[in-house]
């Protein structure tokens, strides 16, 4: 079956930087669609970003757009998310994300069958 392991969230000051990872383990063959998504108290879970490992296209909401990057490492089955720039607002718990199927939205949660555990981000002012 698939899995999926965050690492990389901790403590860190605003205008810091985190680069999270998420290992894959049981693919079966590439996602279609890999993403990001946070999720803080009291708050619903929301898409940071997205990735088409089949060509490296990627996708941003305006939220975090300029700040926020994501890659896949498709030898490994790392997916990344470069957090620059970091504010009190970005603090939350974020997953990755991953689905084997065409045809639905990108941003939506409902998009992506397999998840993470997650890891946590804490930005101080």
């Amino acid at each position: 079956q698939v899995q999926l392991v965050e690492s990389g969230g901790g403590s860190v000051q605003a205008g810091g930087s985190l680069r999270l990872s998420c290992a894959a383990y049981g693919y079966p063959y590439s996602p279609y669609r890999l993403g990001w998504f946070r999720q803080a108290p009291g708050k619903e879970r929301e898409a940071v970003a997205v990735i088409f490992p089949d060509g490296g296209a990627t996708y941003y909401p305006n939220s975090v757009k300029g700040r926020f990057t994501i890659s896949q490492d498709n030898a490994k089955n790392i997916l990344y998310l470069q957090i620059n720039s970091l504010k009190p607002e970005d603090t939350a718990m974020y997953y990755c994300a991953a689905d084997f199927r065409r045809g639905y939205e990108l941003y939506s949660v409902s998009s992506y069958t397999y998840w993470g555990q997650g890891t946590q981000v804490t930005v101080s002012s």
